[in-house]
This record gives C-alpha cells, structure tokens and sequence, in this order.
C-alpha cells in the first residue's frame, strides 16, 4: 500500500523531481496529482518577477495570491499592477487583513514599532492562512541562498497538517535569478536599484550597505529573519518538519 503520509508525499515528489530544473518543476506541479490544488504566494517583491513569468508561460490561469498587508511600498503596490498587465497574469487575488482585524490589533498603524511578529501575523499570516485553507500546495519563491536557515531547502516540504510547499527555485544561486530576468527582459522593482535587494512592508524595510547580506535590511536591528508565513509550528522550516 502507498504510504500517504505529508512526509512521505513531499519525500516522493523530490525524489521524482531530483533532476528537473525550476520550469520543469512548476510545469509538473500545477498538475501532478500527489499535490491537488495548487496556488502561487508572491511578494511581488525583488525576485518575485521570475516565478510570475514561468506560471504566465506554463500556466497563466493559476491564482497567484497577493498579500497586501496595507503598509508595503507605494512602489510595490505599482510594480504589482506592471507586472501582472506585462505577463497577462488573469487570476491575481489581492488579500489582507479585514477592517476589523485591523481596528482591533493596529488601530494607529504603529504595532509594528514594539511587536513585529504579532503585526506580520495578523496582517500576512492570518490572511494568508484564510485564503491557503482552500488548497493543497502553495508555490514559494523561497531559494537556499537567500540565508541559512533556507539552507537545506528542497523542490518539496511538508506542511502539517495537510498541505506540501513547492520551492521551484530552491537551488538557484542569485546569478541564476539575474541571468533569467536579463534574458526574458522582465521589468524590476523599482526600489532594487535605490539599495533595496529584499523588499517588504516600507516601516520594517531599509536599505542595504554593499557587503551586507540581501536581507539585512528586513527587521534591520532585531532578533528576526522571516514574517512567518514560513513557519510551521512556530519554527523556521530548514529542510525536514521539526518533530
């Protein structure tokens, strides 16, 4: 009998994509049985831009889901608008927290200034959580190199208590992503050039020095790397779900 647990799926999905590249991945995915229901979370962020056009050429239906988390850049807001009218991207849902959430956990806009987390988790991850209730497997731009806790990342990762995680481009190094957006002449955010590698909510983002790690200038000061929409149970997932 097919051992049918989420580890083992995630272990059989990787294990039948080991040799494909990031195009074949996605390809692949959006049909593949063992994931069912499948949707793209995007930033529409500094890289976000190559996996938006690889599901515009493979599969442009697809909902891409967008977190508007009500404090991001006007620029990103704009770029969000460019980019799915150049790829002709026809499923965008634009989700966020609801006027009351907001009004309860953030009425004056400033909870980001002495609790980062509980603001990225009413305003990212509990919306997200909402709309992602409906699916079986979410697409992630998330790479390995992007810092050490992605380090071991793979094409596939369980997300209990149901759900798998695809990482396309798990193994792609920054050149790869560069490399991809020069020869498919795709537009960039606009705050990539003003020192910005790593983009999210304008008051958590600053730029960065030459030299400094891509994501220094997210949560610049304090004891945080990700928003949490990459957790699971409370911890950053690196390779296998922690027990």
């Amino acid at each position: 009998m097919l051992d049918d647990t989420l580890d083992s799926r995630a272990a059989r999905l990787n294990d039948r994509y080991r040799h494909h590249a990031a195009t074949e991945v996605l390809r692949r995915a959006v049909s593949d049985p063992d994931l069912g229901r499948v949707t793209l979370v995007s930033s529409f962020g500094a890289e976000s831009v190559v996996l938006l056009h690889m599901v515009s050429v493979v599969a442009p239906g697809l909902p891409v889901l967008f977190i508007d988390t009500q404090m991001l850049f006007p620029e990103t807001l704009d770029y969000q608008q460019e980019v799915a009218a150049k790829l002709g991207l026809t499923n965008i849902q634009v989700i966020r927290a609801t006027e009351a959430e907001v009004a309860r956990h953030d009425p004056d806009g400033t909870l980001h200034k002495f609790d980062a987390n509980a603001c990225c988790d009413f305003r990212k991850t509990v919306p997200l959580e909402r709309v992602l209730s409906g699916y079986d497997a979410w697409i992630t731009g998330r790479k390995r190199f992007q810092n050490s806790d992605r380090a071991a990342l793979e094409f596939f990762e369980p997300e209990p208590p149901s759900r798998l995680r695809i990482n396309p481009l798990a193994h792609w190094r920054s050149e790869d992503v560069q490399e991809y957006m020069a020869e498919n002449n795709l537009p960039r955010h606009p705050l990539v050039a003003r020192g910005y590698p790593s983009i999210g909510c304008a008051p958590c983002t600053s730029p960065v020095k030459p030299g400094e790690d891509p994501r220094a200038g997210r949560w610049r000061g304090q004891d945080k790397t990700e928003c949490g929409i990459h957790f699971i149970g409370g911890k950053i997932v690196r390779g296998k779900v922690p027990a």
